[in-house]
């Protein structure tokens, strides 16, 4: 079997109003994806999806397709799509980071695995370490009615972990965390992300308010690049703080670990360009006592099965303790699977 030709097609899919999502790093209602189908001469195709967030990683449709048609494509074009170690080390030679738009590729060719060998990619990987991936439900930053509504919604659907979106002002991040701790009682878990939008001393100041509403972790207090930041924040609370924006890599988990400025790493197929490359971020993690969970980027479908895939068969991702955020399919108004 051997890669034939390789298709992107670009759509944006609208979110749904009553969850447009508010954080400190901005609003968007729409979200933008390059799904990308890897044909091959057996008539298997293998489906991925490129996440295209500028202010995330610098990716968006015109650049993934860019990179996908003109650097990527004629490497894979021709190669047997099952050498996926040897096809990801030519994809890494070829273009830097671009991390979203390697995963989709990456994704497409664990999916064309599957189908060939007929089963599911988790077994591929090792096989189930769990029976379900728990996950939380994201309330965005809005105002604190609203926020306890989408709140009460996530519960009525099943969610027993929920977080809310902070770092934008502190008395209305006060405000609607604790709107949402009377509205969903004491027995829900529920967690802040900033996103990266406080500074250290701010995130001293701001986050020991949260306590009374039993928040139980906070997620990106500081900036992405602020490492020991980070590590202040964390030595001054008492509560877990997950990395999120800040790992990418293995070398980014390399120096959060050495800085000990994580309790957990949110670990994303997107962000780390693929599953193989996520479960080497999660083993270095594992092997330092560092947890790890599936992070979001509102992915559709297709990314969402391949952060499942990932999720059910690595053990170091510690789902139970910090449920995991694969939750795009609900955001949206359509979808590619169903």
């Amino acid at each position: 079997m051997k890669i034939t030709r390789i298709e992107t097609i670009p759509v944006r899919v609208p979110i749904r109003p009553q969850f447009m999502i508010r954080a400190a790093r901005g609003c968007h209602a729409v979200s933008p994806f390059l799904l990308v189908k890897i044909h091959t001469t057996d008539g298997i195709v293998g489906l991925g999806e490129v996440s295209c967030t500028p202010r995330w990683s610098g990716e968006d449709q015109v650049t993934a397709a860019h990179f996908i048609h003109h650097y990527m494509a004629p490497l894979l074009e021709g190669e047997d799509p099952t050498a996926l170690e040897c096809l990801a080390l030519k994809l890494e030679q070829v273009v830097a980071r671009n991390s979203f738009t390697k995963a989709a590729l990456e994704m497409a060719l664990w999916d064309i695995l599957g189908k060939a060998a007929g089963m599911p990619v988790y077994q591929l990987l090792g096989g189930p370490v769990r029976d379900a991936v728990p996950t939380k439900w994201s309330v965005s930053g809005v105002e604190p009615e609203q926020s306890a509504g989408i709140a009460a919604w996530a519960v009525d659907q099943g969610f027993r972990t929920l977080k809310v979106k902070v770092g934008i002002e502190p008395d209305a991040d006060v405000a609607r965390v604790r709107a949402v701790r009377k509205q969903v009682g004491p027995d829900v878990r529920l967690g802040v992300d900033v996103n990266g939008g406080w500074r250290p001393d701010d995130a001293l100041q701001v986050i020991p308010r949260f306590y009374d509403d039993n928040v139980y972790f906070v997620e990106q207090p500081v900036s992405p690049s602020d490492v020991f930041g980070m590590a202040d924040v964390r030595r001054g609370i008492r509560v877990p703080v997950i990395a999120d924006e800040s790992v990418y890599t293995e070398q980014d988990a390399a120096a959060l670990i050495r800085a000990e400025a994580a309790d957990v790493l949110s670990v994303y197929v997107g962000k780390a360009g693929g599953i193989a490359a996520a479960r080497r971020i999660v083993a270095l993690a594992e092997a330092a006592g560092v947890a790890c969970t599936v992070g979001s980027n509102l992915e559709m479908g297709v990314g969402s099965a391949a952060m499942i895939h990932l999720a059910m068969a690595t053990a170091g991702i510690q789902a139970e303790a910090f449920p995991c955020d694969i939750i795009g399919p609900l955001y949206y108004e359509d979808d590619l699977l169903t």
